[in-house]
């Protein structure tokens, strides 16, 4: 898929959260977004999930501008997997439900079809075993393995993740990015947000490195952590590959 900022800049009161980004992302599969906390990845991820408006520019999705109306930014949103740190499950309801509401109330499918589809997903992530259980009963690995599921039932156009594994402890955490690994490998258009430098490295092909709301440094993966050019990115690197 394909990438272009123009302009783009977004303010939160007083607060500059985006300063004017002007950037094409060359094709890629799976997109990492790096940075230090506050410098801006998680405001941009929104802005493409269509979540957050910017103040001026606009943003482009495989060259067609995405529009900022209510109405085409609902249209957008229900065609994209969008997958949150804090899993956002309903915790009245059992994983399997989780999955099967948003296919009722939001796409329109049929509830047999929406159990079909939800329960097919559990039996091939290995989650059948826990499907009627509540998020209050699954490990923190379970429930984001099921939000994961839930945002891939609607089957979108591509999928975003924000910090995915930020709330997990070592072992989940593996068993997350081991997930969102085999999405990619079965050709998945991924776009991610980490503070997981190993996984970025290792699952993308295209990474932005965003701090002070700008991007300071973007190109080829393998490039960008191999041989750093920025100064702030040269610096992050050494910090966060240092333990």
């Amino acid at each position: 898929m394909r990438l272009e900022f123009c302009g783009v800049g977004k303010q939160f009161g007083e607060h500059q959260a985006l300063l004017d980004i002007t950037l094409a992302v060359p094709e890629f599969q799976s997109l990492a977004i790096i940075g230090p906390s506050g410098g801006g990845k998680t405001t941009l991820l929104r802005i493409i999930a269509g979540l957050e408006i910017p103040e001026k520019g606009h943003l482009s999705i495989n060259g067609q501008r995405l529009e900022v109306h209510e109405e085409a930014l609902l249209a957008h949103r229900r065609t994209i997997g969008t997958v949150f740190q804090a899993y956002n499950l309903f915790p009245h309801l059992t994983a399997l439900e989780n999955v099967v509401l948003p296919l009722v109330k939001v796409h329109g499918l049929p509830e047999r079809e929406a159990r079909d589809t939800a329960g097919a997903l559990f039996e091939r992530f290995q989650l059948a075993g826990h499907a009627q259980r509540r998020p209050a009963e699954l490990s923190g690995g379970q429930q984001q393995r099921v939000a994961i599921v839930r945002a891939i039932a609607i089957k979108p156009r591509f999928l975003l993740f924000d910090e995915p594994t930020s709330a997990l402890d070592p072992e989940m955490t593996a068993e997350v990015l081991d997930f969102i690994a085999e999405l990619r490998g079965e050709g998945r258009d991924l776009i991610i947000v980490t503070h997981n430098m190993g996984f970025a490295r290792e699952v993308s092909d295209q990474c932005l490195f965003i701090a002070s709301g700008e991007v300071q440094e973007a190109g080829d993966s393998g490039d960008l952590f191999r041989n750093p050019r920025s100064p702030l990115l040269v610096n992050f690197l050494a910090k966060v590959l240092r333990y």
